[in-house]
């Protein structure tokens, strides 16, 4: 059932997962190898540099951000999957024609870390999927833990699917030759502790939250070393391969965070946890938190055992 190789179809078929979420899972990974060509070749193809928008979030719209949103939207849609789609880039959910009888809703962020793009670093797409229950916009506004699958495509080196239908947690690559995203980690678990902490630290003066300078400043004690990306996909994936944490605190201008909470930190919290580490908004277990609109935004610590129970510990 893990064995090194094996398509992502063939996996989820051989690990009884239902065909409907299969093909869930299908229609966003087939979206993302078209995002993977055309981020490999956007400063070639003028898709690189801001679109001239601006999103609901008040963010600049990258090009590639609306790109990959497009095609997002376009591949999910005609899947017939999915009841309603709801995207950083859409001011409120869709909900396509051909999705009436679709058993699932899907929540993403097409293209994380679009301040990134310019400069060639690793960016990705983050996706949650949760069950349909009365067919309106309240299907969305699920806590993180009633999710049926979470996981995100990282667009590095290599590209990689990173995968959890609620029994753990497992990464694919995209082959080049063949196309299609083969087993290459067949069981991702989080060490206890890590040593890498992961936070913009030249906002340390604007953190609103006592007792997380203390904890920064015990990490050095402990020998921690700090590695910051700042595109999420990239920082947690470091983060769920070596063990650490990764924080994106609210600090004295944005009291409620930024990162969002339905489909960057809930999807991210459900595979931390799935691999064996802890999720918190600092308060609580983040897949604990019911969503009150589509667009909310968190704090967000995520990591290892060791590290998350020591902020805790610290936090007031």
């Amino acid at each position: 059932m893990s064995t090194l190789g094996v398509n992502l179809s063939h996996f989820l078929l051989k690990n009884d997962v239902e065909p409907a979420l299969i093909s869930a899972i299908e229609s966003i990974s087939n979206a993302c190898k078209i995002i993977a060509s055309k981020v490999r070749v956007a400063g070639l193809a003028d898709i690189l540099g801001k679109a001239g928008k601006t999103n609901v979030q008040g963010e600049e719209v990258q090009k590639l951000d609306e790109l990959a949103n497009d095609i997002l939207v376009e591949y999910l849609s005609e899947s017939k999957v999915f009841y309603g789609l709801a995207s950083e880039e859409l001011d409120e959910p869709i909900f396509p024609e051909k999705g009436k009888e679709g058993e699932f809703v899907v929540s993403f962020d097409p293209l994380d870390g679009s301040s990134n793009i310019d400069v060639n670093v690793s960016i990705g797409t983050i996706f949650s999927i949760h069950r349909r229950v009365n067919g309106t916009v309240e299907d969305f506004l699920q806590e993180g833990y009633k999710q049926v699958a979470a996981g995100y495509v990282i667009y590095g080196p290599s590209t990689m699917l990173i995968l959890s239908v609620g029994n753990g947690v497992v990464g694919f690559t995209l082959d080049p030759d063949t196309g299609m995203f083969l087993l290459s980690h067949p069981e991702i678990k989080m060490p206890e502790k890590g040593k890498i902490y992961s936070i913009n630290e030249a906002n340390a003066e604007k953190w609103d939250r006592e007792g997380l300078r203390e904890f920064i400043q015990t990490l050095k004690q402990e020998g921690y070393t700090l590695r910051y990306i700042g595109s999420m996909v990239a920082d947690v994936h470091r983060t769920l391969i070596k063990g650490g944490i990764f924080a994106y605190p609210s600090d004295k201008k944005n009291k409620n965070g930024k990162l969002r909470l339905l489909y960057e930190a809930a999807p991210m919290a459900f595979l931390i946890e799935q691999a064996g580490g802890l999720a918190t908004n600092g308060n609580e277990n983040l897949l604990k938190v019911k969503p009150e609109n589509i667009h909310q935004r968190t704090p967000v610590y995520l990591g290892s055992q060791k590290e998350i129970k020591q902020l805790l510990e610290l936090l007031r």
